[in-house]
């Protein structure tokens, strides 16, 4: 076994904590929240509970069933979809139509509406095309609604409307060999025919709920955080929620969704009880407006500036400067930069286990300076000692709030902390943890999505391809494609973010360069005269042999990690494990190699007919 150099023992500095203690508390953590269920666990929006996922920001209007053709026709309406009808659009493809559940386009922007809400990558690089809509965000941290704006403007530029089918769900999709075309179904009776369809559906689409038994017994109201009712809290995202004056209000869940609202809601109910089975690692978020002099001194290219430093700086890739230096950008060089960080400093190349003590070590401090936040900043002892996070950084998405942690000083605020348990029933009243009943008039699920699921579960709906065969069956040992987006006999059909791409932190710029990359080979192949395209099975192959070959590393870290969506429940073997079919690239790298693909014209790995 390599030593470790003292000279790597400098570069990080003296350690002020036990690693073996930390190693053994993360364990000991980890050990009482796996449940053997996995994914089970949660109750998926449908059936008696379908009313969670119901549109409660507009009402569905009638239409007459469409029986035509087109020549793209895209399945969602969120960041992927729209970049990539703005990007065919731009090579002239404007025969698209785009099929989106909601009742107007955003995705998750559209859906999600919670007070507080806002995204954690800093707003200039993560909301794509600003420059080209003439779009510079009002903060650092952008909040929701003014990201789903600029997602509006982006679609009406590029004509997206025109031939749009919203409040509209896929039912199916099939191709026809004989006429070499898809054909597609939806909830409206629709069928009609596309030459090329792009599945833009996104990970994050279907809400769930959590299994706590006596769902049904409940007899206050409920409602889900990415459907959330304005009409029972009153006010509205950046209002004072009046309806919950006098109310006794639960929320379950405390990740991404939770630490954003909760401090809201803290501030006009009665009493606010946050139900918590995995305390969230929260750092700084330090929010600040824009600078009008700044943005007005912004050159062109700024943005494609700004995203292409970001990438390369959490990558670890060298720049002169890092133009975002934040905590989360803090994160991403954590993750994926410290080793090249590190040779450069030492000037060789680090050993297995000296990357292994290096990651670690520098997790360590990251996630020590976390902890001690939270005794900063929590007067209550024991509260203070239960808000504590004890997993590595990037086993849970990476969160941030200066609000979250205050929230838990006020005397109307009282976090049930149910050991990493959760809440063992439902009476009529409210939920019961550790034999003690509370009594809620309102219960709201902070529960996330379905993530580790298969793909027709995902996307509710099925797509068959040549001979018949079934996608979800295609995938059930894990995504197979060339560059990600393409998939043997599945001809015509293009993928928009579901894996063997890299991971990125701001997940616009994978979205914006997939639109870019898809929109050229559809408009090569209309230019080449091609009905079809394809890519070979030895393509295929080389791909998925990169994207195996990186996640099999990767488990035994995943494995060690407290359960999450990252690691499907506990399960990171499982096929359908986002990490599982994650390119070990790091993003700009690939994204400079699709360039060059496309720079060389020859359009090899796929095959033309």
């Amino acid at each position: 076994m390599s030593e470790i150099g003292q000279d790597l023992i400098d570069l990080l500095g003296k350690a002020d904590f036990d690693a073996a203690e930390i190693r053994r508390r993360y364990a000991a953590e980890r050990d009482i929240r796996l449940r053997p269920e996995g994914n089970s666990q949660y109750i998926a929006t449908e059936a008696e509970f379908s009313h969670y996922a119901d549109d409660p920001y507009a009402e569905r209007l009638p239409r007459d069933p469409l029986h035509d053709h087109v020549t793209v026709a895209i399945v969602g309406g969120g960041y992927g979809g729209v970049l990539a009808g703005l990007h065919l659009s731009r090579v002239g493809i404007k025969d698209v139509r785009i099929v989106e559940k909601g009742g107007d386009f955003g995705g998750v922007w559209y859906w999600n509406r919670y007070p507080g809400l806002r995204c954690d990558t800093e707003a200039y690089v993560y909301m794509a095309e600003s420059e080209s809509i003439d779009f510079v965000a009002s903060e650092k941290y952008a909040r929701g609604a003014e990201i789903r704006e600029s997602i509006h403007k982006i679609a009406r530029n590029a004509g997206l409307y025109d031939k749009a089918c919203l409040q509209t769900e896929v039912t199916g999709m099939q191709w026809d060999e004989q006429e070499g075309l898809w054909r597609v179904r939806t909830d409206r009776g629709d069928d009609f025919t596309a030459q090329f369809v792009l599945l833009a559906n996104g990970l994050l689409a279907k809400p769930k709920l959590p299994g706590i038994p006596g769902m049904e017994k409940y007899r206050g109201h409920t409602f889900h955080t990415s459907r959330w009712d304005y009409d029972y809290t009153g006010g509205g995202p950046t209002e004072v929620m009046n309806g919950l004056r006098g109310k006794k209000v639960g929320v379950v869940g405390t990740a991404a969704t939770g630490v954003q609202l909760i401090p809201h809601v803290a501030e006009t109910a009665e009493h606010l009880y946050v139900f918590q089975r995995t305390p969230a690692a929260v750092d700084v978020r330090a929010n600040r407006p824009t600078d009008p002099e700044w943005a007005a001194s912004l050159k062109p290219g700024w943005q494609q500036e700004r995203v292409e430093n970001f990438e390369r700086t959490v990558a670890g890739l060298e720049c002169a400067e890092d133009m975002v230096s934040d905590r989360f950008s803090a994160v991403g060089r954590l993750f994926n930069g410290s080793v090249p960080w590190a040779q450069r400093e030492l000037n060789r190349t680090l050993s297995p286990e000296e990357i292994a003590f290096m990651s670690e070590t520098l997790d360590n401090q990251m996630m020590e300076r976390i902890r001690h936040r939270v005794d900063e900043v929590v007067q209550d002892p024991a509260t203070a000692e239960a808000l504590k996070p004890w997993h590595r950084r990037m086993c849970k998405r990476p969160l941030f709030s200066d609000d979250y942690l205050p929230t838990f000083n006020r005397p109307n605020v009282t976090l049930v902390d149910t050991k990493g348990l959760g809440i063992d029933r439902l009476t009529e009243k409210g939920p019961v943890v550790a034999g003690s009943e509370y009594e809620v008039d309102c219960l709201i699920f902070a529960t996330g999505y379905e993530t580790g699921q298969g793909f027709d579960r995902r996307a509710g709906f099925s797509v068959s391809g040549r001979d018949g065969l079934d996608l979800n069956d295609y995938w059930k040992g894990g995504m197979l494609s060339f560059q990600g987006s393409f998939v043997r006999n599945f001809p015509n059909c293009l993928f928009v973010f579901w894996g063997n791409t890299p991971i990125s932190f701001a997940h616009t710029f994978i979205l914006n360069e997939q639109g870019k990359h898809l929109a050229y080979v559809v408009s090569e192949a209309l230019k080449r005269g091609a009905r079809v395209i394809e890519p070979s099975a030895e393509a295929v192959d080389a791909h998925v042999a990169q994207v195996r070959a990186a996640s099999s590393s990767q488990v035994a870290f995943w494995k060690e990690c407290t359960p999450s969506y990252f690691n499907s429940e506990g399960n990171p073997e499982e096929a359908q494990n986002l990490f599982q079919n994650v390119h070990p690239d790091p993003a700009p790298i690939f994204f400079n190699k699709l360039a060059a693909w496309r720079e060389n014209g020859r359009l090899e790995g796929l095959e033309l007919s």
